[in-house]
């Protein structure tokens, strides 16, 4: 059964892609860590996006990652898959693919590295907007440029651009895409680190990186929010910088979130050059800082009782 990218709302992971220490694409390991995924009460999931590694994954690659979580999802989930990359051609390319195995929906960062004008941005997204049938969804990220709210307004008004994934901390612009934009336009809230305020400002989702490995305290997040259980939220989403902070600070995000889900016996794999990987003294201090914010704050994180029980 095909997903909707109606249905694609509430906590949903930034999924990671699975890497052998010699950086090999792992399919039994991408398996195992959708079906862990999926053993919680996410929205969906967002693949082959920066937390996914895309840019350093070759086109084949990142048709056969999508290829193997579509089919391990076989329609239980919806599925938006990014295809952002450094051509508009190759984009499409990606893009036509997702539609052929079944995705609910695409999503791109803007096009980067070169200075765009404003145009040509448009231009990019009204192509590979107009190349399936797919709703797209917008990634508006700093590491690829920001967008204005105006000009989220103006992509808003293509065919089958159906919502923008927002990264930016301006939260008061939340309110004005959601003013300036059609209605049924739909925005996911891209920074885990504002992932209380952006529920309370009534997004669709939530999409981000530690999703893969905090879910659970996420879920309780978004039922506080929907409960109008401020005291609650807040409280919870202080608990989460902790974490979120841990992963930071370590100076290689994507591997640390691989380390943490390794310990818990989840493949995980690890990540792929140029980012660089932990030595064992440094993954052991990771898992006991992790261990011990969940410890100290009384969180009571599913992936710690896993590593305990490890």
């Amino acid at each position: 059964m095909k997903q909707s990218i109606e249905n694609f709302k509430g906590v949903i992971p930034a999924a990671i892609s699975v890497f052998d220490k010699d950086e090999r694409p792992d399919e039994a390991g991408t398996r195992a860590f959708v079906r862990h995924m999926m053993s919680y009460d996410i929205g969906g999931l967002y693949i082959t996006g920066s937390t996914g590694e895309s840019f350093l994954m070759n086109s084949e690659e990142r048709k056969r990652q999508v290829e193997i979580v579509m089919d391990e999802v076989n329609g239980a989930l919806p599925v938006v898959v990014h295809i952002g990359a450094m051509s508009t051609r190759e984009s499409i390319a990606l893009a036509e693919h997702a539609q052929s195995v079944g995705a609910a929906g695409i999503s791109s960062v803007p096009p980067f590295y070169f200075r765009y004008t404003q145009d040509q941005i448009f231009g990019y997204y009204r192509d590979i907007a107009g190349s399936t049938d797919l709703p797209l969804i917008v990634y508006n990220v700093p590491l690829a440029g920001l967008l204005t709210v105006d000009m989220i307004k103006r992509l808003a008004e293509i065919d089958n651009v159906k919502g923008v994934k927002y990264t930016g901390t301006a939260l008061y612009e939340v309110t004005q895409i959601r003013d300036a934009c059609k209605e049924g336009f739909q925005i996911y809230g891209g920074c885990d680190e504002l992932g209380s305020s952006n529920i309370a400002l009534g997004v669709d989702g939530i999409i981000g990186t530690f999703y893969n490995v905090i879910q659970d305290l996420y879920l309780r997040i978004w039922d506080a929010v929907k409960r109008s259980d401020v005291k609650e939220a807040a409280e919870l989403q202080r608990k989460a910088l902790h974490v979120i902070s841990i992963g930071v600070e370590s100076g290689s995000m994507m591997a640390c979130v691989k380390v943490w889900l390794r310990a818990a016996g989840i493949p995980a794999g690890y990540a792929r050059r140029p980012f660089s990987n932990f030595s064992e003294d440094e993954e052991r201090h990771l898992i006991q800082r992790l261990m011990e914010v969940d410890e100290n704050e009384n969180i009571g994180l599913d992936i710690v009782t896993k590593i305990r029980e490890g």
